[in-house]
């Protein structure tokens, strides 16, 4: 039950002050007798009735009548909601070079935390998670088990799969993923730092078959332009950086964005990298369509009627039962 005017319940303090006034006018209203001496009537048991002078049916009616004013209402409710959540597939780099330190603390644990938090922000979406570097396979076929896709996502590390940098093949293995998922909205994010050195597909063959089904393809070139430390391995196994040139295919990646009427973006750091997330999120809008419709219903009248018969009632009391001499 909800109320139109709920300020009136204030009036409900003004019941106080009331309520001790009517108490101590009846006290001070008993009529006087002069008498010789009040002695025969000190063992006069009082009777009963005179209790109903102290019973508040002022008070009652008042707070009723404010209940009133307050106007209760109830409603009924509808909603109708339907979503149709847009498919996501992420082809992420994760090639040794993406251990390159020009984006905190490095392109990868950057395009991780990234891609993490677009995922939390589209809760209606079904996503996947496709990683390539010499090779690609499915860390995660589409879900929209978000929990269970980040903690694959955050399981994502270098050194998992052969190294090498196969963007086409990466791109194939997203395509084939999401091409016979359910909705019009196919979207394929492919993030990469370098340039196509391996498989055995080429990207731009990759980008028609995209576009052949129907698949927009954002691609996002992720590296500082110019020197950055990049990671090196000696021949002990261990990592060591070196500054070396930032190389990445970018007409490439640009060809591929507009064959499926897509976008190429360039990260250059991390927080372009979330802009260029935001960017993207601003452009795939989930469809949603919500109907609602309510109608109240006024649930004064029982108290009203409950007033009015209270004051009936204290009329009657004082008529045919607290009668008084003049």
């Amino acid at each position: 039950m909800t109320y139109l005017h709920p300020q009136y319940f204030w009036f409900l303090l003004l019941l106080l002050p009331v309520a001790i006034w009517l108490i101590m006018r009846v006290k001070d209203n008993d009529a006087s007798l002069q008498v010789s001496s009040t002695e025969p009537f000190e063992k006069m048991a009082k009777p009963r009735k005179i209790w109903l002078y102290y019973f508040p049916f002022t008070l009652i009616v008042v707070g009723l009548l404010v209940l009133v004013l307050a106007r209760p209402q109830t409603s009924d409710s509808y909603s109708n909601s339907t979503t149709e959540g847009i498919n996501i597939v992420i082809a992420m780099d994760i090639s040794g070079s993406m251990l390159a330190r020009d984006l905190s603390p490095n392109r990868l644990e950057a395009a991780k935390d990234v891609g993490i938090e677009f995922i939390l922000s589209r809760p209606n979406d079904n996503f996947g998670l496709v990683v390539f570097a010499g090779e690609s396979f499915t860390q995660c076929p589409l879900t929209t088990n978000h929990a269970s896709l980040v903690n694959l996502f955050k399981q994502v590390d270098f050194g998992i799969i052969e190294d090498g940098t196969a963007i086409g093949l990466g791109l194939a293995t997203a395509i084939n993923r999401i091409k016979n998922a359910p909705g019009k909205s196919k979207v394929i994010i492919l993030l990469t730092d370098g340039t196509n050195n391996t498989g055995d597909i080429a990207p731009i063959s990759a980008a028609e078959i995209a576009q052949s089904f129907g698949i927009r393809v954002y691609t996002i070139g992720v590296g500082t332009r110019g020197m950055a430390p990049v990671p090196t391995v000696d021949v002990f196994g261990n990592i060591h950086y070196i500054q070396a040139e930032v190389v990445i295919d970018e007409n490439t990646l640009q060809k591929i964005a507009s064959t499926t009427g897509g976008k190429y973006f360039r990260a250059t750091n991390t927080n372009s990298l979330k802009e260029i997330y935001s960017e993207i999120d601003k452009m795939e809008k989930t469809k949603l369509k919500t109907e609602n419709y309510s109608r109240k219903y006024e649930q004064y009248i029982p108290f009203l009627l409950i007033a009015l018969g209270i004051l009936l009632l204290d009329v009657l009391v004082r008529i045919l039962i607290l009668k008084r001499l003049p």
